[in-house]
This record gives structure tokens, sequence and C-alpha cells, in this order.
């Protein structure tokens, strides 16, 4: 079977190639470009450091090397870096790195003296070893697309969980809710695609202790409502359940979550199974193991979405147009 797909010049050929931390997700990319993954050697040596080696020429090709940055983080990054590198090295002639779930976006910003910035690092390392592009969904922030010298495609999951979420609830009684000051924006959009009111959970964090939050007050109309929390991520579930919390002592009658990423740490799928939400949404940007899975957790593929801005960079087309008139 063909290993790359071919466009009108029959000089122009893409490739996929994928690394071990979330190969199901590839597969999925891959059948949906309708091509083969490039077959690829990886494996770690016995104190730790990884070999790659790809099993076929990638001379002359658009590379597109995926990989979602999920446990153990650093050794997915450090395969993806070497990944980047081989293909160089192979003399590809441009390499697109695909990062569903991109690592240490949290950190884009100094909270403290003698913090490191260490969103704005994986985007030198990725430059360094030999990016081209970057592709992501949702990034944490929009301002770690300026950390990257070179194109920067920030994919966005709103389409698909909102449509998902618009099927499922009355929207005559739906409410919108940001978690957080910093989610207005993403939770407004939402708002205007949904025709629903917004409300604000105000919160204060405690920056000497991470992941433990403090909720106070709601701001907006949520008696009596079906309320969807919507966010990037869900990590340890922490403001997520907290919210939820706030919000049925508001008088919500209902409660959604709508969440890109899935990282789901522990406590979270206790947290969320002993909770009133009813249903949590997530995409499959990172891999959901069995003990991650429970009843009220509802996964979107988000494979369609990256084959079709891959298909665009490949095409020199444009990947905004999958979003025009999207939130």
């Amino acid at each position: 079977m063909a290993a790359g797909i071919t466009s009108h010049d029959c000089d122009k050929r893409l490739v996929l190639v994928s690394g071990r931390g979330h190969p199901e997700l590839a597969q999925a990319v891959a059948d949906e470009l309708g091509c083969d993954l490039v077959p690829t050697t990886a494996f770690d040596f016995a104190n730790g450091e990884i070999y790659v080696r790809y099993g076929e020429s990638v001379r002359g090709t658009f590379a597109f090397c995926l990989q979602s940055h999920t446990e153990p983080i650093n050794q997915w990054i450090m395969e993806q870096l070497i990944m980047v590198d081989a293909l160089k090295r192979a003399s590809a002639r441009t390499v697109s790195v695909v990062v569903p779930f991109y690592g240490y976006a949290r950190q884009d910003k100094k909270h403290l003296g003698r913090e490191p910035i260490s969103a704005r690092l994986l985007a030198d390392l990725f430059s360094t070893a030999g990016a081209d592009r970057i592709m992501s969904v949702d990034l944490h922030t929009a301002q770690i697309q300026g950390f990257f010298d070179g194109p920067v495609d920030h994919l966005w999951a709103l389409p698909l969980l909102a449509n998902y979420v618009r099927a499922r609830v009355d929207r005559s009684r739906l409410t919108v809710v940001s978690p957080d000051a910093g989610r207005v924006r993403v939770a407004d959009q939402w708002s205007d695609r949904l025709g629903a009111p917004l409300a604000i959970i105000h919160k204060r964090r405690d920056p000497r202790a991470a992941n433990q939050v403090k909720v106070h007050e709601v701001v907006g109309e949520v008696q009596g409502r079906t309320c969807v929390i919507v966010d990037d991520m869900i990590d340890t579930a922490g403001t997520i359940v907290q919210a939820a919390e706030a919000l049925f002592e508001n008088g919500a009658a209902e409660v959604i979550v709508a969440a890109t990423h899935g990282i789901l740490s522990p406590p979270a799928v206790e947290r969320l199974k002993n909770s009133a939400i009813s249903e949590i949404v997530v995409t499959d940007t990172l891999p959901l193991s069995e003990e991650k899975r429970f009843e009220k957790l509802t996964v979107l593929s988000i494979a369609p979405l990256l084959a079709r801005a891959i298909r665009e960079v490949f095409d020199d087309g444009s990947v905004t147009s999958l979003f025009d008139g999207s939130a």
C-alpha cells in the first residue's frame, strides 16, 4: 500500500509518522487521510535513551510528525524531538509537528520570580530539532502561538464539542459557564454559537499550592437551568468539581462539562464519578486507558479535524477556513 499521499504535482508527497504516545489517534488520522503511517522502529535502551528509525525513504516529502504529549510526558516529548531530527536528517522537505495536546502549555508566563516559561522552551526545542510548523488543538493560551518562529496552526475543538452539546440539551434552558475569568473568551464563543446566556464562576487560586482552587461566587443566570461548563482541559478535576458544586448551590438543575483535553490525572476519575455532574465530554487528543473511562464520560474523535487541517496545509489551502463561522 502507498505510504503517502501524492498531489497533482507528482513531486509532492505527504507522509505521516507517529510516535508511541497515542498510536490509536495517529492511525485514525491516517485512515481519514487515506494513507499509511510510515513504518517506524522506536524503542528505549536500557538506560532510557530513545532510538528512532524510519523504515522507508522520506526524502523530499512533506512530513507530519504526530505525537500527543501524554504521560509519561517528558518521554514522549523527547521522542517527538528525536523523530523531527531524524526526518530532517533524512532530507524531508518540510517537517510539521502535530501536537494534539501541547505539553507544558500551562507554563506560558511567569507568575512568580525565578520561574521558567516552559511553553516557550518547548517551542524553541522543536525549532532547534528542525520543525518548520506546529499544529495543535486548543492551546491553553493563544500567546503560545507567538513562541514559535514559524507557522502555528491553532485548531479548535469548539465546533465538535458544541454540536454534540446542541443535540444533547434543550437550548432554551441552557447556560454556558466559564469556570474562571481566564476562560471567559472561549465561553463567550460557546455562548454565541449555542445562543445561550453566559455565567462566570469567580475563584481564587493559591499560586503556592498546585491544583488547589477555592470557588467563590457565580455571576449569571443558572437557577433551574442546564449549565455547561467549558474548559480546555480537565487535569485533576478540582476546578471542575468545585465549579459544579457552586452551580448546584445556586440552583442549577443539571451540569454538563465539555473540555478538549481529558488529562484526568488522579484523583480526577473518582472526583468526577462521585460528583453530581451528569456528563463529561472530551475529545481523544490524549489516550484514555480503561482506568480513565467511566459511565459518565463521552469521548469524541478529533481525527477528522486533524486530517482536514493536515490536508489543507499540504494542499496550500486555508486552515482558518475550517472554522469560518464556527464561533
